[in-house]
């Protein structure tokens, strides 16, 4: 469990870093120049994430609560908007009129929905301590960021568009799930 504390702490510290303290993050910037600070955060973000890994994969579950089988179609529709989520913050859409953060949002989404299907020890460390990471980053980048500029709506096309490219992603996820996860997707 130790790796995977150490990868979740991590990946929040890298992440929040420049919401929490944007002078620190142009320092870095300026001492090391554009192109090696976003090296170093992507290795910082792949480091931590090898870590949640590693850490996932050794740890040995305990239970914790027992996750009742009636939530699996809730937890279902709740990854399928948490995708379409992902997916409408990376590109213009009607979502981001609504969702200020949708990636982040996305991410809540996915933590609550693999809660509702996992009770043992090492997914309530996972996914509810990225869960709390994203709640905070939230709450971090709006006092940072002030006031919320709504940007205008897309042609229908480009949303129909995204929401396909993200539903596609998301069966590709699926299936890919036991290789990523070491634990298959049921249903």
């Amino acid at each position: 469990m130790t790796l995977m504390i150490t990868g979740i702490l991590l990946w929040a510290l890298a992440h929040m870093m420049p919401s929490l303290s944007p002078a620190l993050k142009q320092k870095a910037i300026t001492s090391m120049g554009a192109n090696a600070y976003k090296i170093t955060f992507a290795l910082t973000v792949v480091g931590a994430l090898a870590l949640i890994v590693l850490g996932w994969r050794s740890a040995v579950p305990m239970p914790v609560y027992v996750a009742p089988e009636s939530l699996k179609l809730l937890a279902i529709a709740l990854m399928v908007l948490a995708f379409l989520l992902f997916g409408a913050s990376m590109y213009p859409t009607r979502i981001k009129r609504v969702v200020r953060h949708p990636q982040l949002t996305g991410l809540i989404i996915w933590a609550v929905a693999h809660l509702l299907l996992n009770g043992d020890s090492r997914s309530v460390l996972l996914f509810g301590g990225l869960g709390v990471w994203a709640v905070l980053e939230i709450m971090l980048l709006n006092r940072r960021d002030g006031d919320w500029i709504k940007i205008d709506p897309p042609a229908w096309f480009r949303e129909i568009r995204g929401a396909i490219i993200s539903l596609v992603i998301l069966t590709v996820v699926i299936y890919a799930h036991p290789y990523i996860a070491g634990v298959p997707v049921s249903y």
